[in-house]
């Protein structure tokens, strides 16, 4: 299933997160901070389950339930601190049309969570419910370069317009120790693109370079296109420059890109698509989406020139639409870090 999740502790969400995607059986949809966010992201975006706590700022989890149920109506979970400790609340928000409530999974070190099993058992009791068929999860082929863990994810990057600011704004959340790799298409002339990896590797703690031929994406290292050429994904797991498809507008092409690394990458991606004039990177962004890869968009008031997220958003291809800092901590966030968690 597609899962949101509500919560205003960043701690409660990454622990939720990763009891989902550990589970290999459901994806994220979305995150929100608070019951604003939420149905904010469910009218553009409705999952399949919704897990949303109580106590949060602007909007609790009960006047949440309420209004979703109301304007947007999708199963809801409630996943709290004290179920029995907050039974009044518990009650309200079952009363609102919450399916049923559990206890929020705490992270114990090194890495695993207390109480996921207890949250597994209440979502697979909700699948059920719903007659939502099993997911089919993105599988590693054993033995490929790119199914070890660290390698697990990619994060696709596509800017245009205003591309080098937004990008220096997002890389400075991202630790030394991200468990992704990373891989920037930016439409930039060729003869500046040296200069702009050079100028983003100031930026960021993670070093940034031009991407070559026989390149295979790991996480330390930041791949930018470097040519005017698309840069894809090959089948064998490395980057290669290419004339083809010869007509295309771009060069390089976030929407190539993006294709080529749906087909080529066997463990899960990130598409993220910023700034820019145009729609390029949206058609491909709606494909990753589709084939059950996470997607995001930036935002109108973050974004220097709304065009390509633009047509992401129309297109439905971004299950977050976010600005830069919720950009950069999610990133953070999905990335993981080496070596406790690669999911």
């Amino acid at each position: 299933m597609r899962i949101a999740i509500v919560n205003d502790l960043a701690l409660a969400r990454e622990a939720i997160r990763r009891v989902i995607l550990n589970s290999k059986a459901h994806e994220i949809a979305w995150t929100a901070s608070d019951g604003h966010q939420a149905l904010d992201l469910c009218l553009q975006d409705r999952p399949d389950l919704i897990l949303m706590d109580l106590f949060m700022p602007r909007m609790d989890g009960v006047a949440a339930v309420r209004r979703i149920m109301s304007q947007c109506p999708c199963a809801i979970l409630v996943v709290t601190g004290s179920v029995t400790g907050h039974c009044a609340q518990v009650f309200e928000a079952m009363g609102a049309g919450a399916l049923d409530a559990v206890n929020t999974p705490v992270l114990e070190w090194p890495g695993s969570c207390k109480g996921a099993s207890n949250l597994l058992a209440k979502i697979e009791t909700i699948r059920k419910l719903l007659g939502v068929p099993p997911s089919k999860i993105i599988q590693e082929t054993p033995g490929s370069p790119d199914s070890d863990p660290a390698l697990g994810r990619l994060i696709a990057i596509g800017a245009s317009a205003g591309g080098p600011a937004a990008l220096a704004r997002i890389l400075s959340y991202l630790p030394a120790t991200l468990g992704s790799a990373i891989v920037i298409i930016q439409h930039v002339d060729a003869q500046f693109a040296a200069a702009l990896a050079n100028w983003l590797d100031d930026q960021s703690p993670l070093r940034v370079r031009l991407a070559q031929d026989g390149d295979v994406p790991a996480p330390g290292t930041i791949l930018l296109a470097g040519r005017d050429q698309h840069l894809v994904l090959a089948p064998n797991g490395r980057l290669a420059y290419t004339e083809q498809p010869e007509d295309h507008p771009y060069r390089p092409s976030v929407d190539v890109f993006f294709n080529s690394v749906r087909q080529n990458w066997t463990g899960r991606i990130t598409g993220l698509l910023l700034t820019g004039m145009g729609r390029d990177g949206a058609r491909g962004l709606l494909n990753l989406r589709q084939s059950g890869h996470h997607t995001i968009a930036q935002d109108q008031a973050s974004s220097a020139v709304y065009g390509m997220p633009r047509a992401a958003a129309h297109l439905k291809a971004a299950a977050e639409i976010l600005n830069l800092d919720q950009i950069g901590l999610r990133l953070r966030s999905l990335g993981a870090l080496v070596p406790h968690d690669h999911a």
